[in-house]
C-alpha cells in the first residue's frame, strides 16, 4: 500500500536533480549551506574544519560497499549515540532501510557515467503522521586530519551513513541539535512505528527466574515480529553518563538488540548450573567496539565449549564488529531500560498478528468554536480536565490488547533559537456506558479505565488490555493553559477505529427533531448498589435482582444478580432530556415477593447544568406483579444515584 510522501520545505529531489544535470553543476543546498550555522549553535567548530564532497575525500566513493550493515556505523565526535543506535537497528532490516533510503540504486555513484552525478541525495523520515522527503547535497564536514567529523563507515569510501546523518541534522535544524536524545524518537522517525519504553527492575529480575523468563519471551516475540529493540543503563544519582563499568558496558549509552535466542548446549556443559538450556541476547554497540567482558564475550572461556560449526548451527555467531552475546541473566543485572519499536500495518496482506493503526490529530488551544478552552490540564485539575479534546473508540471483542500513543509536535528544531523544550503530556482513558448517547462530549468523570504517565517526551505510550465496551481518550498537557498540536494513535489487532474528536456538548438534532423541543438538560445517573435485600419468609435465599432506569422513553438495565442480597450495580448512564420536569424512574426488580416493609433509603443526586442537588427518599415495596415478582419504583425529576437500598 503506497503512502503519501511530502517534500521537506518544498524541495523536490527529482526537479532539483534535473536542474543540476541540465546546468552541469553540482547541487548546493541553500537551506542547509556548508557553513557553521548548519553545524553548531552554541560552540565553535574545531580548528581546521572544512567541507568536502566524497570525491575530494577518496577516489572511488560509493553510497554502499557490499550492501548495508551495522558495521557501517561509527559515531564520530557528536553525542548522538541515540540516533546511531536506531540506525544500527534499521540497517539490520532491508524492508526498513529501503524506506528511509529510497531508490538507493539510482542514487549510487556510476563511475562509467560521471555526467549523471549531480551531488544530490534524498532520505525519508516519518514525522507527525507523514513521511517527509529531505534533500541534501554531498558536502560533508571533515576534520583537520582529513577524517569525517561525524558519523562514518568503517569503509572509508562508503558514505550512506554520513549522508543519512546530514539529512537528519537538516530535519532537526543543525548537527548540534542531535546532541542528546531519546532512541525511541529516532526509531519512530525511521520506521513510522510506535516506541514503547520498558523500565526494568534489575533487583526483582535477578531474584525471580519467572520474571526473567516472561521478559525474555516478550522480547523474543517482538523480535520475531520484526520489531526493533534498543536498551541502555540508566546512570544513578551521582554517576556520570558515558562512564564505563568494570564489565565494559557504558552507562547512558544506547545499545541495539540484534538477536534473541534460546539455545541448548551439550549434555553436560560445564559451569552452567547443570542445565543445557541458555537464554541469550546478541547486542550491538554503535561505537563499533566489542566492550562486554563478561560471560560469552568474544574471548570468554564459555565459547570453548562450542565449535564454530556448532555456533553456526545454533545461530549464535557474531556477525559484525561491535556485536557480542550476553547471557540473559547478565543482561537483566545491568540494563535498566528497554525501548521496543513495534511496526504497524504496511500492506493489505499484513499478518493479523501485527498491529493495525488508526489515528487522529488535535490541539490544545483556546477554540473560537468551543465554549471553553481545549487545554484543561491533567485530571488533577477537576474543574477544567473535561475541557480537553475527547476521542472515542469501542472494543467489541470480549477483551482486546490495545496500544495508545500520544505524540506532540517535535520541538528539537527550535533549539537553535533557545527553545526546543517538550511539554509534559499524557492521557486518560474513561469507560462510558454503551447504552448512553455518546455522540457528544463526556460531561462527568466516571470510570477510569487506564491512565498514562506524564512525561516531557515527544511521545507517551500505554499498552494494556481493555474489556468490551465504549471508551473515551482525553489527551492532556500536565498543566492547564499549555498549547500545542498532537497526534493520537491507537493500535490493535482487530481494526479498532479511533473516531473523530467529540466536539458537541449536546447531541446534534436530526431534521425531524428540529421540530421538537431541543435538549435542555444533560442528566447523569449513577446507580451504585442495593444492600440488605431480605428473602421472603418462606425461603432462606436472597432473590434474583436487577434494576432498570427509565428516562423519556429510553431505558438502561443492569444484568441479573443471582441470589444476591447486596448487588453491586455500578451502572452509569447519560440522558439528554428535552423535558427536564418529567420524571425519571428507578426500578428494582426481584424474582419473588419482597417484605412489605421499609426496604432502605435511596440517595438521589443531580449534576444538571453544573448544579448539584441531592434528595433522600424512603423506598417501600411496590406492587407485586402476578404474585411472582416484586418491584421498587421511584420517580424523580433529578438524576439519580441509588446508593444504599
Amino acid at each position: 500500500m503506497l503512502e503519501a510522501v511530502n517534500d521537506f520545505k518544498g524541495q523536490s529531489f527529482a526537479k532539483l536533480r534535473r536542474s543540476c544535470l541540465r546546468r552541469g553543476a553540482l547541487f548546493k543546498d541553500p537551506l542547509f549551506p556548508a557553513t557553521n550555522q548548519s553545524l553548531f549553535y552554541k560552540r565553535a567548530p574545531p580548528p581546521g574544519l572544512t567541507w568536502k564532497r566524497p570525491r575530494q575525500i577518496c577516489r572511488d566513493p560509493r553510497l554502499f560497499v557490499d550492501g548495508i550493515s551495522t558495521r557501517d556505523l561509527h559515531q564520530g565526535s557528536l553525542g548522538n549515540c541515540w540516533m546511531v543506535a536506531a540506525i544500527s537497528c534499521l540497517a539490520s532490516e532491508p524492508s526498513l532501510w529501503k524506506k528511509v533510503i529510497p531508490n538507493h540504486m539510482d542514487q549510487e555513484w556510476n563511475p562509467k557515467r560521471s555526467d549523471l552525478y549531480a551531488g544530490i541525495f534524498h532520505f525519508r523520515f516519518w514525522r507527525f503522521g507523514h513521511w517527509v522527503d529531505v534533500v541534501v547535497d554531498d558536502r560533508l564536514p571533515v576534520s583537520q586530519d582529513g577524517v569525517l567529523l561525524f558519523c562514518r563507515s568503517a569503509t572509508p569510501r562508503e558514505f550512506w551513513s554520513a549522508l543519512l546523518e546530514k539529512a537528519y541534522a537538516k530535519l532537526n535544524g543543525c548537527y548540534e541539535a542531535l546532541e542528546g536524545g531519546n532512541t525511541a524518537e529516532a526509531l519512530i522517525d525511521f520506521t513510522g512505528g510506535v516506541s514503547e519504553p520498558l523500565s526494568l527492575d534489575c533487583e526483582a529480575l535477578s531474584l525471580s527466574s519467572e520474571r526473567r523468563k516472561a521478559l525474555f519471551q516478550t522480547l523474543a516475540k517482538v523480535h520475531e515480529h520484526k520489531s526493533l529493540i534498543t536498551c541502555s543503563i540508566r546512570p544513578a544519582e551521582g554517576e556520570t553518563v558515558e562512564s564505563v563499568l568494570d564489565c565494559g558496558l557504558v552507562r547512558g549509552h544506547a545499545y541495539g538488540i540484534t538477536a534473541v535466542r534460546k539455545v541448548r548446549l551439550a549434555e553436560n556443559p560445564p559451569r552452567t548450573g547443570g542445565t543445557s538450556r541458555l537464554f541469550m541476547v546478541r547486542m550491538r554497540n554503535p561505537w563499533g567496539t566489542t566492550d562486554w567482558k563478561g560471560a560469552w564475550s568474544q574471548r570468554s572461556e564459555q565459547w570453548q565449549q562450542l565449535s564454530r560449526a556448532e555456533r553456526e548451527k545454533m545461530g549464535i555467531v557474531v556477525r559484525d564488529v561491535g556485536e557480542f552475546w550476553m547471557d540473559f541473566q547478565d543482561f537483566c543485572c545491568y540494563f535498566t531500560d528497554v525501548v521496543v519499536c513495534r511496526l504497524v500495518q504496511r500492506t493489505l496482506l499484513w499478518p493479523s498478528s501485527h498491529w493495525r493503526e488508526t489515528q487522529s490529530y488535535g490541539e490544545w488551544a483556546p477554540s473560537p468554536d468551543a465554549p471553553r478552552s481545549r487545554c484543561g490540564g491533567c485530571i488533577n485539575h477537576r474543574d477544567s480536565f473535561l475541557h480537553n479534546p475527547q476521542f472515542m473508540f469501542e472494543v467489541q471483542n470480549e477483551e482486546e490488547e490495545v496500544l495508545i500513543c500520544l505524540q506532540q509536535e517535535d520541538r528539537r528544531v527550535l533549539k537553535k533559537n533557545g527553545g526546543g523544550e517538550n511539554l509534559p503530556i499524557g492521557f486518560e482513558v474513561l469507560k462510558v456506558e454503551v447504552e448512553a448517547n455518546r455522540c457528544s462530549r463526556v460531561q462527568l468523570v466516571v470510570e477510569q479505565a487506564a491512565s498514562s504517565i506524564y512525561m516531557d517526551s515527544r511521545s507517551v505510550t500505554l499498552r494494556g488490555t481493555l474489556a468490551s465496551g465504549r471508551y473515551v481518550v482525553l489527551p492532556t498537557t500536565f498543566l492547564p493553559g499549555d498549547t500545542g498540536h498532537f497526534l493520537l494513535r491507537l493500535f490493535s489487532h482487530s481494526r479498532i477505529q479511533l473516531r473523530r474528536e467529540l466536539k458537541e456538548e449536546l447531541p446534534t438534532p436530526s431534521l425531524f427533531q428540529c421540530f421538537l423541543p431541543q435538549p435542555a438538560v444533560v442528566t447523569t445517573i449513577h446507580l451504585r448498589r442495593a444492600s440488605g435485600l431480605k428473602p421472603p419468609k418462606q425461603t432462606a435465599t436472597a432473590p434474583d435482582v436487577y434494576a432498570v432506569v427509565r428516562c423519556e422513553g429510553d431505558a438502561v438495565r443492569t444484568r441479573v444478580f443471582k441470589e444476591d442480597g447486596n448487588p453491586e450495580f455500578n451502572l452509569r448512564a447519560i440522558f439528554y432530556r428535552r423535558y427536564p420536569d418529567d420524571n425519571i424512574s428507578v426500578e428494582l426488580w426481584s424474582t419473588g415477593p419482597l417484605w412489605d416493609s421499609l426496604l432502605g433509603t435511596a440517595r438521589l443526586q443531580t449534576t444538571e447544568s453544573e448544579r448539584s442537588r441531592s434528595l433522600v427518599i424512603d423506598l417501600r415495596r411496590g406492587r407485586s406483579r402476578s404474585g411472582s415478582r416484586g418491584c421498587v419504583h421511584v420517580e424523580t425529576s433529578t438524576s439519580a444515584c441509588l446508593t444504599d437500598l
